[in-house]
């Protein structure tokens, strides 16, 4: 398990007037600019992307989400706007993480490094986020010792700032943990697990986000002491109790994102043979994907 959240999370908590970009339409190669935009540069709209990107995902419309982030990936180039761009690369890599299409994300990850590094980035928060970003998918996708890297400059950025938001920071910790516990470092690794929690007790439903990493606690346990030692077992029973509780928590949405970490969670609870758990998660899961889809 990893948490999910993408560079371009923080967005969706933010209420703005419509700018230009949000009410005109997207650039035509054949008709030229819309009336009042100068080609130099032009923003992309973030918000309205990242809103049609989560109706995508509450479908599990996963081809279509792909589709809508490549044609706003080719407006933000057409507009010479780079910091769109780098939302929509960071939005790439997440995706293709997910799906598991690692050849697809590789050029994504360094196409982001490199803008992190031109808009100068390197110590700022929203270069942490994408280093955080790129440093999960390459941990999935095999490559934990340049994962750490990222995930440590990430780490010094995000540090640094007395405006690093909570859920980013509890992110961090939770995803650069897996990477230690793959890397052996398992001390490392409990002691990032307890800062994660420690950062989603404040944030709003961060229930969810609890639940994956007892559940990453639980796997990390398995191999730090073995599968069939006794420590192991208690430290993985009380990981998987706390974890059923939270996502039990009744206040929490049941909403797309609810149903993408239910589908997830399953196969651990599944794994650890609490079938029962884990068959509630499924179709929770289905019966909002299916709602979604219906509605």
């Amino acid at each position: 398990m990893s948490d999910n959240r993408t560079a371009a999370d923080h967005l969706r908590e933010i209420d703005t007037f419509l700018a230009p970009e949000d009410y005109l339409e997207p650039r035509c190669t054949l008709c030229g600019d819309p009336y009042g935009v100068t080609p130099e540069s032009r923003p992309v709209p973030q918000q309205r992307i990242i809103a049609k990107m989560d109706d995508y995902m509450s479908r599990r419309d996963y081809d279509g989400a792909e589709r809508h982030l490549l044609y706003w990936l080719e407006e933000a180039l057409l507009g010479h706007d780079l910091r769109g761009e780098l939302m929509l690369r960071g939005e790439l890599v997440g995706h293709y993480r997910k799906t598991g299409s690692r050849d697809k994300a590789l050029p994504q990850i360094r196409e982001s490094l490199r803008l992190v590094r031109e808009l100068g980035y390197e110590q700022s928060i929203s270069g942490g986020t994408a280093y955080v970003n790129c440093a999960t998918a390459l941990e999935a996708f095999g490559e934990p010792a340049r994962a750490l890297q990222l995930f440590e400059k990430a780490r010094a950025a995000y540090e640094a700032s007395d405006f690093t938001r909570s859920d980013l920071l509890g992110g961090l910790y939770n995803n650069m943990a897996l990477t230690c516990t793959t890397l052996g470092r398992y001390e490392e690794a409990s002691g990032l697990y307890e800062k994660a929690l420690g950062a989603m007790e404040g944030v709003q439903n961060g229930e969810l986000e609890q639940a994956i990493t007892y559940l990453n606690m639980a796997n990390t346990a398995e191999v730090e002491y073995g599968p069939e030692s006794e420590e192991a077992q208690r430290r993985i029973d009380e990981c998987l109790d706390r974890a059923e509780t939270l996502l039990a928590t009744p206040s929490v949405p049941r909403d797309g994102y609810y149903a993408f970490v239910c589908e997830k969670c399953a196969p651990t609870f599944s794994y650890y043979g609490r079938f029962l758990a884990a068959k509630e998660l499924r179709e929770a899961s289905e019966r909002i994907y299916r709602g979604n889809q219906e509605g």
